[in-house]
């Protein structure tokens, strides 16, 4: 089965579960920005955790079928449309050939994650199927679908199908919840002015306009050093808080560098990435200070719920 990209949307790309391994090489791992909704996508449409599926920003693409698949849009509520008539997201969907997808803007969150049956089939980079658009790595030379693509998915198991049933998004899509980000003490949090430590707990930042797959820069107090740090480059990952020159905090996503030189000031929890990833440019919210036992003990939580989830949606197709 293969689907022609009528529009593109507006920033519509390829990601797998991340391209590992290469970071010595300065090659980042990628991936979707929120793993959680691109892992219950697969899941929906009978797919492993690390098929490709497509990551959907804020307005998505509208797409021809050209067999019939099934598939199934999570994350992001999406205004979208099926032939003319409403979609329904969250749930596995059958789409006849010939149909056309029409996906929207993404109403409450900023991403979406659409999973077809069978994955989207494009060759494997560095073995991930992954875009890293700042790198210009992967599917299409590493860029973002265009208006003329072709997709195709790789084969696909029957599903057993119930129109009437489908996940509620609540316990994993709640961007308007107004819950803090929890944030772990970086090892240059010391380094702050005791004025500029109470205004990173305080502040409601905003998510800025200039903010991309690389990092979420952060509008709001302007952070000060007690004195000038003279770091070296370190190692950094996904929600890595970095204090640039500027003063404003840099939240590092997926597209992440392998390696950064600003001071580290905190940790964001990896259980919070996904919500920090659904929210929107100009999206308030403040952080909680946390330590890394607590983070953990969330994390592993978080995990045990998702892969209950992940088997009695695969036993529910079955």
């Amino acid at each position: 089965m293969s689907m022609t990209v009528l529009r593109a949307g507006l920033l519509s790309c390829i990601q797998d579960r991340g391209r590992g391994g290469h970071a010595a090489d300065g090659i980042g791992r990628s991936g979707p920005l929120d793993e959680v909704a691109a892992r219950l996508a697969n899941a929906l449409a009978g797919n492993a955790a690390d098929a490709a599926v497509l990551e959907i920003s804020l307005h998505g693409p509208s797409l021809r079928f050209d067999g019939a698949a099934t598939v199934a849009l999570t994350g992001g509520l999406v205004d979208g449309r099926l032939d003319g008539r409403p979609f329904a997201s969250w749930r596995p969907v059958a789409i006849g050939a010939g149909s056309v997808l029409d996906l929207g803007t993404v109403r409450h969150g900023a991403r979406a994650y659409l999973a077809i049956a069978g994955g989207i089939a494009v060759d494997p980079v560095l073995g991930s199927r992954a875009t890293d658009l700042h790198a210009g790595l992967g599917p299409f030379g590493g860029r973002a679908l265009l208006a003329g693509d072709r997709l195709a998915s790789g084969p696909a198991q029957p599903l057993r199908l119930d129109r009437r049933w489908s996940l509620d998004p609540q316990p994993w899509l709640d961007p308007a919840s107004g819950e803090p980000i929890a944030l772990i003490g970086g090892r240059h949090l010391d380094a702050l002015t005791p004025a500029a430590r109470t205004a990173l707990w305080s502040t409601r930042w905003r998510i800025s306009a200039s903010s991309d797959r690389v990092g979420f820069r952060l509008d709001g107090a302007t952070l000060a050093l007690r004195e000038p740090i003279e770091a070296v480059s370190e190692p950094v990952a996904p929600g890595t808080l970095q204090l640039p020159p500027g003063g404003r905090p840099i939240a590092l996503m997926a597209e992440h560098p392998t390696t950064g030189g600003y001071p580290r000031i905190g940790q964001i929890a990896a259980v919070d990435l996904p919500r920090l990833a659904q929210l929107r440019p100009g999206d308030a919210f403040s952080f909680e200070e946390i330590d890394v036992d607590t983070a953990q003990a969330r994390y592993l939580w978080r995990e045990r719920r998702l892969a209950a989830l992940i088997a009695a949606i695969g036993e529910r197709l079955r």
